[in-house]
C-alpha cells in the first residue's frame, strides 16, 4: 500500500467509521454489547459454512472442497454445537460482561488510530494470542486430567464443521476468552482495533473449524506456508497429537509437533 493510499485510508474512512460507531455510544456501553457482539459476528461467520454443509449431502461440487469428504453434519449435530454456545454466552460470558460493566465502565476516545498502528496492533493480537493458544493446548493435550476435565469436550467431533468452533465447556470459553480479551489490553490498542481484533480472531476460528478448503481460504492467500487454516487445524481434531497452534505454523515447527496434512 503506497503512502499516499494509507493516508486517504487514514484521513477518510477510519474516523469516518470510527465516528459512526461512536454514534452508538450508549449502546456500546452496554453490558449486553459484548456478548452480543460476539454471539452476532460468530454466528454471521458460520453462517455461509452452515449453508455449504446443509447442501454438500444434495451437490457433488461442494464436497470437492470438504477436507473430509466423508463426512456428515446432521441438524442435531449443529443445535447441539449452538445450544452449548449460546448457553456459555448467557451463562458464563454475560455475567462477566456485567461485572466488568459495573467496576470498569467503557471509555472511549474521540480520535481514530492511525492506519499503519492499527495494523501492527492488530498482528500482534493475533500473535500473542496464537502464542498463549498453542501453549494452553499443549499443556491440555500433554496433562490428562486437563484434557479429561476441560478439553476433551472440544474434541467430541473428529470432523470439524463452523458451529464446533464453540463447543466447549465454560472453562476453555472463558479461558480463550481472556486471552483475546487482555491482549488489546496488554498492548494499548485503540478501541476500534480492540473490536477488528475480535472479529478478525472470530472469522479465523470459524474459518479453522469450517471443514472446508476452499480456493480464497486464508491460508491459500498467505504464501510459504506460515498460516496453516483450516487443513492445519482439522488434522489436529484427527489426528490429536499434531497442530497444537490455532492459525500460524511456527510453534508446532519449533516444537515438533507439526504435521502436515498432505503427509
Amino acid at each position: 500500500m503506497s503512502s499516499s493510499h494509507t493516508t486517504r485510508l487514514n484521513t477518510m474512512f477510519l474516523p469516518s467509521l470510527w465516528d459512526f460507531i461512536l454514534g452508538y455510544n450508549a449502546w456500546l456501553r452496554s453490558p449486553f454489547f459484548p456478548v452480543l457482539f460476539s454471539l452476532s459476528v460468530y454466528l454471521t461467520f458460520c453462517l455461509p459454512f452452515v449453508v455449504l454443509d446443509l447442501l454438500s449431502p444434495r451437490l457433488a461440487w461442494i464436497r470437492t472442497f470438504k477436507i473430509q469428504q466423508k463426512s456428515h453434519v446432521s441438524w442435531t449435530m449443529m443445535w447441539s454445537c449452538l445450544a452449548l454456545s449460546l448457553y456459555n454466552h448467557v451463562v458464563s460470558l454475560f455475567p462477566l460482561t456485567v461485572l466488568h460493566w459495573f467496576w470498569r465502565p467503557a471509555s472511549f476516545i474521540a480520535e481514530a488510530p492511525g492506519t499503519l498502528r492499527l495494523i501492527w496492533d492488530v498482528v500482534a493480537c493475533l500473535l500473542l494470542f496464537d502464542f498463549q493458544y498453542f501453549i494452553w493446548h499443549l499443556l491440555h493435550h500433554k496433562v490428562p486430567w486437563l484434557y479429561r476435565t476441560f478439553h476433551k469436550v472440544h474434541h467430541k467431533h473428529t470432523s470439524t464443521f463452523a458451529l464446533t468452533t464453540e463447543y466447549s465447556g465454560a472453562y476453555e470459553t472463558l479461558s480463550l476468552g481472556f486471552f483475546a480479551g487482555v491482549n488489546p489490553l496488554l498492548l494499548g490498542c485503540h478501541p476500534l482495533t480492540e473490536m477488528l481484533f475480535y472479529v478478525l480472531n472470530i472469522w479465523l476460528s470459524v474459518e479453522d473449524h469450517s471443514g472446508y478448503d476452499l480456493p480464497w481460504s486464508t491460508h491459500r492467500l498467505v504464501p510459504f506456508g506460515p498460516y496453516g487454516g483450516a487443513p492445519h487445524h482439522d488434522l489436529h481434531h484427527l489426528k490429536f497429537k499434531f497442530n497444537y497452534a490455532p492459525y500460524f505454523t511456527h510453534w508446532d515447527r519449533v516444537f515438533g509437533t507439526l504435521h502436515k496434512h498432505s503427509d
